[in-house]
């Protein structure tokens, strides 16, 4: 069954069809949001994340934006490269799975009181399968803060996200989590683009 009817047909279809995985292979010990809306989104998850609890930190890289005077334990990456994974000093343990073949999280249910995921939403192509999976191992009103900018590997991204502007990502992303059984949704505007990078935020609770 088609969860999300009310999208056209090739909505997740991508410029390039190629595996993943392979695309990804080479590391990127890069940021793909600037220094302040990197601020901006540490200070959204200072509010949000409880400290000492677990947080699983999806679609990953070298770094985490979590905020460095803050402990939590432990935290679990999931991302396409096990280099920029290895670089992370912020987790714990990691793994790496394409989450466009297998939705399916490695993970026990109910494992984790908060989760991220950093600008990579655009790439997902059954966006509600991943995030209910998100769900399953989140505790009852846990967060899953999804944040995203104007930027993206345009080949990459699914074709209803490049058709979009920033607002209609955060729509998006809202229908993905409403469809997904994420409840008390919120959308934040983290930066507006004026002094930084534009950063939105939208949050729900499992």
């Amino acid at each position: 069954m088609n969860p999300l009817p009310e999208l056209p047909a090739g909505a997740f279809a991508k410029q390039d069809t190629g595996d993943d995985l392979a695309i990804y292979a080479p590391p990127r010990l890069v940021t793909h949001i600037d220094e302040g809306a990197v601020a901006s989104l540490t200070a959204h998850y200072r509010g949000l994340l409880p400290e000492n609890k677990p947080v699983l930190d999806l679609m990953s890289s070298w770094v985490s934006h979590l905020p460095p005077d803050r402990t939590y334990a432990p935290v679990v990456g999931h991302g396409m490269n096990a280099e920029e994974l290895a670089a992370n000093p912020r987790l714990d343990r990691w793994f790496v799975q394409d989450l466009n073949r297998d939705a399916t999280l490695p993970l026990d249910d109910r494992s984790f009181e908060g989760a991220l995921c950093c600008v990579g939403a655009q790439y997902l192509q059954q966006p509600v399968a991943v995030f209910t999976e998100v769900r399953r191992v989140l505790v009852p009103e846990a967060p899953l803060i999804v944040s995203f900018s104007n930027r993206c590997f345009p080949t990459k991204a699914v074709a209803i996200w490049r058709s979009l502007d920033i607002n209609g990502h955060a729509a998006l992303v809202r229908l993905y989590l409403e469809r997904a059984g994420f409840r008390h949704i919120t959308a934040d505007v983290l930066a507006d683009g004026r002094a930084s990078d534009p950063l939105i935020a939208v949050t729900g609770r499992a």
